[in-house]
């Protein structure tokens, strides 16, 4: 049982590194900018419609695989603690059974407050874009 609590936890250690890592493009987004759209006097050199569509497309497919990975995770982490409420209710005085359902529910918290800072990443990024790219590519509409 230590052992199922210990991976559990180095799993959600394990994905939140895993998150960190893939939103690096979205905490360097200015550098980004800075490095493939010149300034006035390179204007010439780089065609800042075709690096701003690569680069929208580009945090787009990291905000899918991001989004995919987290929901993913979250159903998993759900269908566990619901396994372990149904086990808990058949064995209502097992008390590591009880420790280990309230670190699941914990981590599973965890995992939906990462839903939201995704969107606060997103939010903040793409305002960034916006103000770099509004000139030179229009962002397209949103399907529904």
């Amino acid at each position: 049982m230590a052992e199922m609590e210990n991976k559990s936890r180095y799993d959600i250690l394990q994905f939140q590194e895993t998150l960190r890592k893939m939103r690096t493009l979205d905490d360097k987004i200015i550098y980004t900018f800075n490095t493939s759209i010149p300034t006035d006097s390179f204007k010439g050199q780089v065609n800042e419609s075709a690096t701003c569509k690569h680069l929208y497309d580009e945090l787009q497919t990291n905000y899918r695989s991001r989004e995919h990975s987290i929901k993913q995770c979250i159903d998993i982490l759900a269908n566990e603690v619901r396994s372990l409420k149904q086990e808990k209710d058949a064995h209502p005085d097992n008390f590591q059974l009880l420790k280990h359902l309230r670190r699941e529910q914990t981590s599973l918290r965890l995992l939906q407050t990462e839903l939201g800072v995704e969107e606060v990443i997103k939010e903040r990024t793409m305002k960034v874009f916006y103000e770099h790219c509004r000139n030179y590519y229009k962002l397209p509409e949103a399907s529904p």
